[in-house]
């Protein structure tokens, strides 16, 4: 029953005003990679630069290297080697609203625009010099690498590929009648 009670009420996460505008993003300049400045006048480290680690666009929020750093209690673990709890510094998420990218000319902060150049393909321009923005190296490089591994069970021959191994239930039938 209480189960039941709640499904029914809209989880107050994907409720939020800020989650609701997020979702109404589509196209992001901010990219992971990117060297972006604080540029929030109230933030205490407004002015400090650092790479983006991660981008989380279902909450407009960046993870930037170095930048915005706090506590974070670790829980003891003995298998790790960690017989009491230790508390590290962590970057926190910052809104994506209080970076800009910084522009490769000038080394300031600044707005970007898109273009598109007469090959057809899209690049970030930057508003302060005009200059183009690159796309981050690391962004050809995947978060999570595919699996690879190459077990014994991986066909070696190239008959044995397309020899047919399935026989439908249909046919099976049609064999029994014939």
């Amino acid at each position: 029953m209480k189960q039941l009670m709640q499904g029914s009420r809209p989880r107050r996460k994907m409720n939020r005003p800020s989650v609701r505008e997020a979702q109404k993003k589509t196209k992001w300049n901010i990219l992971r990679g990117d060297t972006v400045q604080v540029i929030e006048r109230k933030h205490p480290e407004c002015g400090k630069q650092g790479v983006i680690l991660k981008v989380d666009h279902a909450r407009d929020r960046v993870l930037v290297e170095g930048v915005n750093k706090g506590a974070h209690f670790l829980k003891p673990n003995t298998d790790l080697g960690r017989p009491k709890g230790v508390t590290v510094q962590r970057e926190r998420s910052i809104h994506y609203s209080n970076v800009n990218l910084v522009d490769p000319v000038t080394g300031l902060p600044t707005r970007v625009t898109k273009k598109i150049l007469q090959d057809g393909s899209k690049v970030r321009v930057a508003k302060r010099s005009g200059a183009i923005i690159p796309r981050p190296e690391i962004l050809t490089v995947r978060r999570r690498p595919k699996s690879v591994s190459v077990t014994d069970s991986d066909t070696s021959n190239d008959d044995d590929v397309w020899e047919v191994t399935y026989v439908s239930p249909d046919e099976i039938e049609k064999s029994a009648q014939a």
